[in-house]
């Protein structure tokens, strides 16, 4: 329930390809996608795990494809999937046709790692002749070692160089319907690379850090990474590689490009204060305790909680729902507006309350809907705490005559 849509940055323009019916590049708003850690050949396991990545957020799902079982798993999984799903190839180009031949939507390719130009061509081909899209996957970790070796090491012009020779492969047997990601497990060499590779190719950017890690660190170099190109206009879909259960990577990746702007709100989006002195509440436990409350409920809506009732409402105005904590009660607001005084007992099922009356009957009708003397009440408890004099720890008066003595009798300043 967003108002404010300022856009971050200039889109780079990219050709646009189709991933099932996902649009990827071009104007297709940017798309989150993750990986499945089940073993493909366990139809059930994996396609559980499928629908919860949607529900999570994701757009397109990846699944490996390194084995016959695997193959037929994907047959299996292809027709039931809620998503459009991506075959991961490593080592072996039958793998490639085996997946083109379950029907998936998408293949990825490691150049590092199945290298023979024939084998190459020859699935280029193959998906050419179906419809079908491949990644370019290029690795620092596994670059062709001519490559690696000629350039002394994974740089950016060295993982550019692998995304481009294979481009050319797919050039000869006129294949075109492409993608690419130059993923690092550095931040900064993952950065350059894509910078490099934005100014090389139109073809759609696939973001990500790899190898990230577990949580936090992991989402920390994740966003990192892909944040910073995404507000340079670089990118048309990511991949958060997390070290967790990959619903934690699509629900980072949806979040992340909602808080850009770049994507409509689908879930809750909570902002909280930091809390300061002013606090009158345990504000890190009440904003745990609504996220949990309100997550539930999958409401695409903004909600904030504020440790004080002096700058809360002003702060989070842009908020659709908050609370503000005054003492031994809390000032309910929608939009900046006070619209009830709740007891401090009740503020997280208040907030709860609230929000399904706004997903209900809407903003405007909620704000008909206040009570009267609500303002008038904040107003006081405001007051009473602007006007509460604590001790002076900091000896202010004795401070502020010795300030005044320099500053008339003083040396002058270097």
């Amino acid at each position: 329930m967003s108002r404010t849509n300022v856009p971050i940055a200039t889109r780079r323009k990219s050709r646009q390809i189709m991933v099932g019916n996902v649009a990827v590049g071009g104007d297709a708003p940017v798309t989150v996608q993750s990986m499945t850690t089940t073993k493909t050949a366990d139809v059930e396991g994996t396609l559980a795990q499928i629908y919860a990545l949607a529900g999570a957020g994701a757009d397109i799902v990846r699944c490996t494809c390194n084995e016959p079982e695997a193959a037929e798993g994907l047959a299996r999984i292809v027709p039931r999937s809620p998503l459009p799903l991506v075959a991961d190839i490593h080592f072996h180009h039958e793998m490639a046709l085996a997946a083109l031949e379950a029907g998936v939507a998408c293949l990825r390719l490691n150049p590092g790692n199945l290298r023979k130009p024939e084998e190459i061509r020859l699935v280029a081909s193959e998906a050419r002749d179906r419809g079908v899209p491949i990644r370019i996957g290029v690795n620092a970790g596994s670059l062709h070692p001519e490559i690696y070796r000629r350039h002394g090491g994974a740089t950016p012009e060295a993982l550019v160089e692998s995304a481009l020779r294979e481009l050319d492969y797919f050039a000869e047997v006129g294949f075109e319907d492409v993608k690419i990601s130059v993923k690092a497990s550095n931040v900064a060499l993952m950065i350059s690379s894509y910078r490099l590779l934005a100014e090389a190719v139109d073809h759609p950017l696939h973001l990500g850090v790899t190898e990230a890690g577990p949580p936090p660190g992991g989402l920390v170099k994740a966003t990192a990474g892909i944040a910073a190109l995404l507000a340079e206009g670089i990118g048309d879909t990511i991949r958060y590689s997390l070290t967790a259960d990959p619903v934690e990577e699509a629900r980072a990746g949806r979040q992340l490009l909602e808080a850009l702007g770049l994507r409509e709100r689908k879930g809750l989006d909570l902002i909280a204060c930091p809390s300061c002195g002013r606090a009158e509440i345990d504000v890190i436990a009440v904003a745990n305790a609504a996220q949990q409350a309100l997550q539930k409920m999958d409401l695409p809506i903004q909600v904030a909680v504020m440790g004080c009732v002096v700058n809360g409402p002003g702060e989070a105005r842009e908020a659709d729902l908050g609370i503000a904590a005054g003492k031994h009660r809390g000032h309910l607001f929608i939009r900046g507006k006070i619209v009830r005084v709740v007891p401090e007992a009740d503020m997280v099922q208040a907030l709860v309350t609230e929000a399904e009356k706004i997903m209900e009957e809407g903003v405007e009708a909620r704000l008909a809907a206040a009570e009267q003397g609500a303002e008038e009440a904040a107003a006081a408890d405001r007051a009473e705490l602007m006007s509460s004099k604590r001790p002076d720890v900091n000896a202010s008066e004795q401070r502020i005559t010795s300030i005044r003595r320099r500053l008339d009798t003083g040396p002058a300043g270097p």
